[in-house]
């Protein structure tokens, strides 16, 4: 493979010396045989070609994903297990590990390990992976730990976006629609100031896990006020802000979607990093209630999502590779026009019951975005709870006020199920 990464790769990517990894941990409970660790870590490798690439930022046209026939194993660090919180500490570690070594794989594993429970940290740089890829890695590896004989269906990347386009698409017509971007993005991001006046700060991730009895209320609540999870934890969030943050809030959430349920050729297994996203808004109406903020949320996003073109969008992004440095420096340096970007991954299908080991839990994705604004909400549900993490900058948001914003989304969230319930 010789391929360009993509624009929103490239972004990901920021630069040679800036990490920005995704750490996605599981609570293991039982025993773990190193060597089915190292098997399980080495079909995956074999399985999945990102994982046998290097990032070469020297050819001219780059940066590109090369296949690397000299690359390592994915390396595992040993670390002893001394409290439950161990997995915080050492997500917090691989945020600013650079993959720069020589032969040094896109992938690497923390084993954080005692006698009778461990946590497996998967750590990958966010250029080659979105969440649906971080959860079918870890499913794979905990499948193979526990099995380490199955075989595991290698596929073959492709070597340009161009080979992810349908018949249908019009290529002749995008072009020149692609050329048109390229002036107006050019334009855009050359009137935009890049100067960053704010440091470094200091990143943090806030974590907390709701009881089944909650989590189930919550699904059940949102069904039967014809709306749904994710639209109600956007107003609770959007909610907190308004509340916490005052004339500061925006009033604005950002949505990732997952890609693949628009391009089929990206499969549910395939190593992916963009996320198409959708921004969504309270109604300005304050007479409006929770639950009709809810119902207007979750019509706003199907609506955007029925409009979406991903593959438009995918096509014209490859127009902007000349204005992506100052994209980055835009990121770094503006405040954003949002109050946080929530990624809802839904329930986790990973098996809880294997042969040797059981999965007690696992902890929502951590990343540290060198954004200025890094805001970010990631939740998960696993065995009937939901988990959440959320992380930013104390340059954009101190760790406290964040505090406060998960309290009072969280008050407001079980105050309203508990007003409809009664209802």
């Amino acid at each position: 493979m010789k391929r360009k990464l993509m624009m929103v790769e490239r972004i990901m990517h920021v630069d040679a010396s800036t990490p920005l990894n995704c750490v996605f941990t599981v609570k293991i409970v039982g025993s773990i045989n190193p060597e089915n660790l190292h098997i399980a870590l080495t079909k995956v490798q074999q399985k999945h070609p990102l994982l046998r690439v290097r990032i070469d930022e020297e050819q001219e046209g780059g940066p590109y994903f090369i296949t690397n026939k000299h690359v390592r194993s994915i390396p595992i660090r040993i670390t002893e297990r001394l409290t439950d919180d161990d997995w915080l500490k050492e997500s917090k570690t691989e945020w600013y590990k650079l993959f720069d070594g020589d032969n040094v794989p896109l992938a690497r594993v923390v084993w954080i390990r005692s006698a009778s429970v461990s946590e497996l940290l998967l750590v990958m740089p966010h250029c080659v992976c979105d969440g649906g890829t971080c959860a079918a890695l870890l499913g794979e590896i905990l499948s193979l730990l526990d099995n380490p004989e199955q075989e595991l269906d290698t596929y073959t990347s492709f070597n340009s976006v161009q080979e992810l386009m349908p018949e249908s698409f019009d290529i002749a017509k995008n072009k020149r629609k692609g050329r048109i971007y390229s002036f107006l993005g050019r334009l855009f991001f050359l009137l935009k100031s890049t100067r960053n006046k704010f440091g470094s700060g200091r990143n943090y991730a806030i974590h907390w896990k709701l009881d089944e009895e909650q989590t189930v209320a919550i699904a059940e609540t949102s069904k039967n006020a014809g709306t749904t999870i994710h639209a109600v934890l956007c107003v609770a969030f959007l909610k907190a802000f308004q509340e916490v943050r005052g004339v500061k809030a925006r009033g604005k959430v950002i949505s990732p979607v997952d890609i693949r349920r628009f391009i089929p050729a990206i499969k549910p297994d395939t190593m992916f990093a963009f996320a198409p996203i959708v921004e969504l808004t309270l109604d300005k109406d304050h007479n409006k209630g929770f639950w009709e903020q809810a119902r207007k949320i979750k019509t706003d996003l199907t609506a955007k999502i029925e409009t979406m073109n991903a593959y438009e969008m995918l096509w014209m992004g490859e127009y902007m590779h000349k204005t992506v440095k100052r994209m980055i420096g835009f990121l770094k340096t503006t405040d954003g026009s949002h109050d946080v970007t929530l990624s809802n991954m839904g329930r986790l299908t990973i098996p809880e019951k294997y042969n040797s080991f059981e999965v007690e839990t696992i902890y929502s994705p951590t990343v540290a975005f060198p954004w200025r604004n890094p805001n970010t909400l990631v939740a998960t549900t696993f065995k009937n709870r939901m988990d959440f993490t959320f992380m930013s900058n104390d340059n954009f948001l101190e760790e406290a006020e964040a505090l406060k914003i998960k309290a009072a989304a969280m008050e407001l969230l079980f105050a309203n199920l508990q007003q409809l319930s009664h209802a």
